[in-house]
């Protein structure tokens, strides 16, 4: 080996954990080895030089920094690395849901994580409907129903194509892939099979795990965060990483401040029409005094906030009360739901027209956003009025017979 090879061999450990501070200016070029003193304690630029990504990030982000795109890249490069400790993983995303996630900072994660995601082979017909999604981020605590889950498929007997996105149960007892297979459809359906029903029946359910596959080695971080009291920001990517890739979407949220920064998450990733909701629970509603709690859904109970768009630039915030629909007097309780056998009974009676109480307020309240989102009526007031009327000739529930009977084949 030549004076180089002699350099290079001797130079990598010297270099690269020790910037060269053991080594002597001439060990290089003589090959010999030469004494010199010598610390258990490395210098601060091997400290530095040995720290994760996701360690760097830790402190940039306690001194208040936003992360550029291209930091989110690495970010999320090492959140899907199964080699990367849970520890650190729940650090990083502890440190950034204290310092407060952006809107720049919530884009860049859902962009990254969906070119991550599997996509289904959406024929170019499909592709040049309103393809719509309803779901709510989940996290408001509160108990209820699966309201968003009986809207999509009401939506569906209107004819509006939906790309329903969701997961089993998180922070409540039945998400939308428990209730949907206790009503008896196959929600891990492959990729091709999925763009063949949104085809063919206008309903398809894209269960997240299936698409987001490198999320299992997030799973363990988000569950840590959780025992230490802690969201991340996960808690409300979930509707933003819809593999389908919808041009409409109505999206609940559990607090009304994120309404408006959801809202333009959802702009920039080219999303055509867009309403983020967050409903007020009223105190007379709960047994709560002196407390406000928020639904992430149209509220029957109290006032909504929205933030919403139907063009590029076109965007407004607003404040909606219930008072213009025929609403019964309810309470929070009238919208209990309990486990999956539970909650997809309620879906049946609703869907049958058999529960004609507090619960068909609720959803016939969003079902008229979602169609409005979805451009099907021209107001609120017209599509609670084609909610009912899709109920009430037993649409709604020809469909979830339709398919039932299409994905048990």
């Amino acid at each position: 080996m030549g004076p180089n090879g002699n350099e290079a061999a001797l130079r990598g450990p010297a270099v690269g954990r020790f910037k060269g501070s053991l080594a002597p200016p001439n060990c290089a070029t003589t090959g010999r080895l030469v004494s010199a003193p010598f610390s258990i304690f490395p210098p601060r630029s091997a400290i530095q030089y040995t720290r994760t990504v996701l360690q760097q990030l830790v402190e940039q982000l306690a001194h208040g920094h936003a992360l550029s795109d291209e930091q989110v890249t690495a970010a999320v490069g090492q959140l899907i690395d199964e080699r990367m400790s849970t520890e650190t993983k729940a650090d990083f995303l502890t440190a950034l849901a204290r310092k407060g996630e952006t809107t720049g900072e919530i884009a860049a994660f859902a962009r990254e994580l969906r070119d991550r995601s599997i996509q289904p082979p959406l024929d170019p017909a499909t592709r040049a409907r309103e393809v719509l999604d309803v779901c709510g981020t989940g996290g408001d605590r509160l108990g209820t129903f699966n309201i968003s889950t009986t809207v999509s498929i009401i939506v569906a007997s209107a004819g509006v194509t939906v790309a329903k996105h969701g997961n089993r149960a998180i922070t409540s007892q039945a998400g939308s892939a428990d209730v949907l297979e206790a009503l008896g459809l196959k929600i891990d359906l492959e990729p091709d099979e999925a763009a063949r029903s949104l085809r063919d029946h206008q309903f398809a359910f894209f269960f997240a795990p299936k698409y987001h596959p490198a999320f299992k080695h997030i799973a363990p971080a988000r569950s840590l965060c959780a025992k230490r009291g802690r969201r991340t920001i996960f808690n409300f990517l979930g509707p933003l990483l819809n593999p389908a890739r919808p041009s409409a979407q109505l999206i609940g949220v559990p607090r009304a401040e994120l309404c408006e920064p959801i809202a333009r998450v959802l702009q920039s990733l080219g999303v055509r029409r867009g309403m983020v909701v967050s409903g007020e629970v009223s105190n007379s509603a709960t047994d709560v005094t002196n407390s406000t709690a928020f639904l992430d859904e149209l509220s029957t109970l109290g006032e909504t906030r929205i933030a919403e768009f139907y063009q590029d630039r076109g965007f407004a915030t607003s404040v909606m009360s219930p008072d213009g629909f025929p609403i019964q007097p309810a309470t929070l309780a009238d919208l209990a739901g309990s486990d999956r056998a539970t909650n997809a009974r309620i879906v049946r009676n609703l869907l049958d027209g058999e529960d004609r109480g507090p619960k068909r307020d609720a959803v016939l309240l969003n079902a008229a956003a979602a169609l409005f989102v979805a451009g099907k009526t021209k107001s609120l007031v017209a599509g609670w009025e084609l909610g009912a009327e899709l109920i009430d000739s037993g649409k709604a529930q020809a469909k979830l017979k339709e398919l039932i009977a299409v994905t048990v084949r």
